[in-house]
């Protein structure tokens, strides 16, 4: 390895909806983590991979912190908090405010008790104008001892090197972990079922998305490889949730799965055939059970 290869390990954290999972695709060029303006998009730990000349940094998605409602929010939390301890460096994600809630001083008392450096990124500053950009770096100046403090606009996808720059320059000199073309250590069936997962978020109302949960039951490339066949089961909380999803004559699920299946598509690189049901799991976000049959089990945190 060269000398001056730096890598490490870089967490995303912040409240929910902050623009966490957008500035990390932004970040590696290439979407992995799945993005809606629901809050709780993200629910597992996303590991994505950039490499350059300079070295690597893995970076981890996480959950946004929250107070939690319920078990599988209280999981979500956990995998959040559980990272700041198993990191190099912490990018902090905020939107563009001088009020600091409840939600942000929770993650400030989190902060505290670590020894690793962290960058704020105050993200979203399209919404505000110029002259207000400094009175909120200000105000977060006065609140924490950050190592970096950097505007930027995750959705225009500006200022992706500066925030890469900074985050290099607080990695120390490390191996390779990953082959230079990885780009996640996520099996391809879970981006797949988070792809459905969030073109159900972005065609559904708000009450349903958070109980929403989506269950792989078959994945097969043809013999030939030109087709992947994949079936899979939205899973929802409620009979009523269940007709909202499925649609008058199957027009919402046939959307959801037609819009699921362009993206598949182009993360696999292949022609996808994907068939979809819903069944109905009630309080699946309280059982310990379903919640680990669905992807999130706690013993992997």
């Amino acid at each position: 390895m060269d000398k001056g290869y730096k890598s490490g390990f870089v967490t995303l954290i912040g409240r929910p909806n902050v623009g966490k999972s957008t500035l990390m695709n932004h970040l590696i060029g290439q979407k992995i983590a799945i993005m809606s303006n629901k809050p709780q998009t993200t629910r597992n730990k996303i590991q994505t991979v950039y490499t350059d000349e300079r070295g690597q940094i893995i970076f981890l998605d996480t959950p946004g912190i929250h107070k939690a409602q319920n078990k599988l929010g209280e999981y979500m939390v956990t995998v959040a908090e559980k990272t700041l301890k198993d990191v190099d460096v912490i990018l902090w994600i905020v939107e563009p405010s001088t009020f600091i809630g409840a939600g942000d001083r929770h993650i400030i008392e989190k902060l505290e008790g670590t020894k690793k450096p962290v960058i704020l990124i105050i993200n979203k500053i399209d919404t505000i104008k110029k002259a207000e950009i400094l009175a909120v770096i200000d105000r977060y100046r006065q609140v924490y001892d950050f190592a970096e403090i950097i505007p930027i606009s995750a959705l225009r996808g500006n200022e992706r090197d500066k925030v890469l720059e900074m985050t290099f320059k607080y990695l120390k000199e490390g191996p390779q972990f990953y082959d230079e073309d990885t780009i996640t250590d996520q099996p391809q069936r879970q981006i797949v079922a988070e792809l459905i997962r969030e073109k159900a978020l972005h065609a559904l109302d708000e009450e349903i998305p958070h109980g929403l949960a989506v269950s792989i039951e078959s994945f097969k490339v043809r013999k030939h490889g030109h087709i992947v066949d994949i079936e899979a089961t939205i899973i929802c909380e409620r009979d009523s949730h269940k007709g909202i999803i499925i649609g008058k004559g199957g027009s919402m699920l046939k959307k959801i799965g037609t819009n699921a299946r362009y993206e598949i598509e182009r993360f696999l690189d292949q022609k996808v055939n994907l068939q979809l049901w819903v069944k109905v799991k009630k309080d699946w976000r309280d059982s310990d059970f379903l919640i680990k049959n669905y992807g999130y089990d706690k013993k992997e945190v």
